[in-house]
């Protein structure tokens, strides 16, 4: 992968920057990601950050390889951390764990101030992000899933406004497994939340052995009412 030749995950997200974003990439590893927006002129400009120096270096030269030493500035720094208040119209974080980004979210909302878009990536826990989100009033609007080399990621897409504005009464449901993913229904959303069931099923059984606590019984409540609506979105 390069920044020519992004990873299906990534050319993903791309197509989901407004054109004509000041770009803000969190934990933009090699920076591929702003070095693509910028080629391809979706970005005016961009920020990649990073916090780990193996990572941070990388992004340097991979911008400064490509001639956009001028229209991206790589920054080392925590999350938000890297960006001014207002400075980013559409900021990008792929690539963690959904309770991360959420915590990078919540601990940089001052930064956030005149984003217009949010792109969120996460590898697990996607419930978290759409928690936060309806908290801070991001209103989703759309969202993607999709598979590469054996593994299935979720793609969110949030922009300020109605927070409640694509969920239903079965907000619950939708939280887990996400609204407009429900809706499309496809077969790599099959494919994941099968799996998923099936692990909650040998947890469940797991639990059943052990003695029962009242964690384990709190643990097993909850995987039956995933499980629950995993079955019904799946009918």
């Amino acid at each position: 992968m390069n920044s020519e030749n992004l990873s299906k995950r990534l050319h993903t997200v791309a197509t989901y920057i407004p054109e004509g974003s000041v770009l803000a990439d969190i934990g933009s590893d090699h920076a591929y990601l702003p070095c693509y927006a910028v080629h391809k002129g979706i970005a005016t400009s961009a920020i990649a950050g990073e916090v780990v120096d193996g990572p941070y270096n990388s992004a340097l030269n991979q911008v400064k390889e490509e001639g956009l030493e001028k229209t991206i500035s790589v920054r080392k720094g925590d999350g938000l951390d890297v960006l001014s208040p207002g400075e980013a119209t559409c900021i990008t974080i792929a690539g963690m764990g959904g309770t991360l980004i959420s915590s990078i979210l919540e601990h940089g909302k001052d930064k956030l101030v005149g984003t217009k878009r949010l792109i969120l990536q996460p590898n697990i826990q996607a419930i978290n992000i759409r928690k936060w989100l309806i908290a801070n009033n991001w209103e989703l609007i759309d969202e993607t899933i999709l598979e590469e080399d054996g593994k299935i990621y979720e793609i969110l897409v949030a922009e300020k406004g109605n927070s409640s504005a694509p969920y239903t009464k079965e907000i619950d449901k939708e939280l887990l497994l996400g609204p407009f993913l429900m809706k499309k229904c496809s077969d790599v959303f099959r494919k994941k939340w099968t799996a998923e069931s099936k692990h909650w099923k040998n947890i469940i059984q797991q639990l059943q052995t052990s003695g029962k606590t009242e964690s384990s019984v709190e643990k097993e409540k909850q995987l039956r009412t995933y499980n629950t609506y995993v079955e019904e979105a799946l009918s």
